[in-house]
């Protein structure tokens, strides 16, 4: 891969990070820095209905699993920036074979190959 194809996908990777940071910071200041009573909007002293509780928790599980994933694919685009750094982006970590710039264009961060990746999704069912 050129330099300037390693740049391009440099940019890409970092303009999505950054992407996914803003998300997560959203998901967090929305679900995980307020209390049940203040996303309620309920200032009084008197307790939530379990239903309400059990609705605020589901919530609050559902924007913790957002963020794992999210924070997930973070860890993979920090990986693929090292793989750029190193110069081995782009190389199938399986394989050892090229990884097409279409596939690489889908998902900048993947590590294998269309080939390899198909086999591990096969092997895991």
């Amino acid at each position: 891969m050129d330099k300037k194809t390693r740049e391009k996908f440099k940019k890409l990777l970092l303009n999505e990070k950054a992407k996914i940071i803003g998300e997560i910071r959203n998901i967090a200041s929305e679900n995980l820095n307020s209390t049940q009573r203040d996303s309620s909007g309920d200032l009084s002293g008197y307790s939530l209905h379990m239903a309400d509780v059990g609705s605020d928790n589901f919530q609050r599980e559902f924007a913790l699993d957002l963020v794992s994933n999210e924070q997930a694919i973070v860890y993979k685009i920090d990986s693929a920036l090292k793989a750029i750094e190193e110069g081995t982006y782009g190389k199938c970590a399986d394989c050892d074979q090229i990884i097409s710039e279409a596939r690489l264009k889908a998902v900048p961060f993947a590590k294998l190959c269309i080939t390899c990746q198909e086999k591990e999704e096969r092997e895991e069912e």
